[in-house]
């Protein structure tokens, strides 16, 4: 429909208190991110505060979206971009500090991890379920046929390696056993959390290797993810999903392998 002068000016007033909150919010980011560069220490606090700076961000940026639909009946492309590259950002804080290594033994990941004790289970958790949130928010609202469904494999994949790396694993899988631990619930729900993030974002990979982009590096992320979730269950005593996830592995190895010989895989 066409949108007439008098109600795109109504839109433009309703959504001016948020744009200059999103504003706000983009210079204490970028001074934040400058300031990082003189700090000696209390680098990863501020990290993660700016982690949480550009999720806040992102649900901004999508609430114009949001009143576009409702007061436009349209998308508004340009804020959701916007969003997507502030949960990109609030990702890459996270890297910062705890690798985005996909898969390697626990013990790798000690002295990353060490920087980040200071946080509770509990906020840890937060912070990976507001993002997560934000992408799927992010993801209902550009639609099926978004130009960026296939990248959205990568920012959820992305999003779960953090989540995973977060964490002290060997710690978190003595809690999830210990009904007596004050953090036993929380540390459940983390772990829970992270196995089904781990398995659907593997099968995400697999399903564009095959459906898309038949390029080998999705087929071999798929693989490094269902091996990260195999160590977790290894850690966990559960013998049966390890054995199940090996053979899995196995199983997307040897099509890959098939593939490469046949020559239809990039």
């Amino acid at each position: 429909m066409a949108i007439s002068d008098e109600l795109r000016k109504e839109f433009n007033e309703r959504v001016r208190p948020i744009k200059d909150r999103i504003n706000d919010c983009l210079k204490e980011e970028k001074d934040g991110a400058f300031s990082l560069r003189s700090l000696k220490e209390g680098i990863e606090e501020k990290k993660i505060s700016l982690c949480e700076k550009m999720i806040y961000t992102a649900t901004l940026q999508m609430s114009i979206n949001s009143i576009s639909l409702e007061m436009l009946e349209t998308k508004n492309n340009d804020t959701l971009n916007d969003a997507r590259k502030s949960i990109y950002k609030a990702i890459i804080y996270l890297e910062e500090i705890v690798t985005n290594t996909v898969d390697c033994p626990f013990s790798d990941l000690e002295q990353r991890q060490a920087l980040v004790a200071f946080l509770p289970i509990e906020k840890k958790l937060d912070i990976v379920k507001k993002i997560g949130l934000a992408i799927d928010l992010l993801v209902s609202a550009f639609g099926e046929n978004s130009k960026w469904k296939e990248s959205f494999v990568e920012m959820r994949a992305r999003h779960v390696v953090v989540a995973k790396n977060f964490i002290d694993m060997k710690q978190a899988c003595k809690d999830y056993f210990d009904h007596e631990s004050p953090v036993y619930e929380t540390t459940a729900v983390y772990i829970r959390l992270l196995r089904g993030l781990l398995d659907k974002c593997a099968m995400d990979y697999r399903d564009r290797y095959e459906l898309a982009s038949r390029r080998l590096d999705d087929m071999r992320m798929a693989i490094n993810l269902l091996i990260a979730n195999r160590r977790i269950a290894i850690a966990l005593g559960d013998n049966t999903e390890s054995e199940n996830i090996r053979k899995k592995a196995l199983v997307w190895k040897t099509k890959m392998e098939a593939d490469v010989k046949s020559g239809s895989s990039k």
